[in-house]
């Protein structure tokens, strides 16, 4: 009887856990974390941490934390010409579209994956406001 109740407590803890999360969050993270690794690892280091004055951190910025349509947006069309500034640093490395390079799956995991590492934590990005923002930026 005993070990009847610690095994119920953890049931119910991971069951509420897991009930916190949206459907899918685990596996989209899963395969975001491949795209990241063969997509954006080399400018934006495995850590997230970007590198100085050239690529952007994905660590804790609004950039990654805030508007979704918005950085999909930079993953979808790039960033070309001019800098961006995070936390007062100044960026100026290009980022190249990805729109013809990536699919809406693989966009969509991706962000998530950068918006749930790093210490982030964000809504997931569905497959389907990527396919509606590709749509409209055509």
């Amino acid at each position: 009887m005993k070990k009847v109740i610690p095994a119920t407590i953890i049931f119910i803890i991971a069951s509420a856990f897991a009930m916190q999360q949206p459907a899918g969050l685990k596996a989209a993270i899963a395969r975001g974390k491949t795209v990241y690794e063969a997509t954006c690892l080399a400018c934006h280091q495995p850590d997230g941490s970007g590198v100085p004055n050239m690529n952007p951190p994905l660590v804790k910025t609004k950039w990654v934390l805030g508007d979704k349509k918005a950085l999909t947006k930079i993953i979808l069309k790039g960033l070309q010409g001019g800098e961006i500034e995070i936390d007062g640093d100044k960026f100026h490395n290009p980022m190249p579209p990805m729109e013809s390079t990536l699919t809406d799956q693989e966009i969509a995991d991706v962000l998530t994956y950068v918006r749930n590492s790093f210490g982030n934590k964000a809504s997931m990005v569905t497959v389907a406001e990527v396919k509606a923002l590709r749509a409209k930026l055509k």
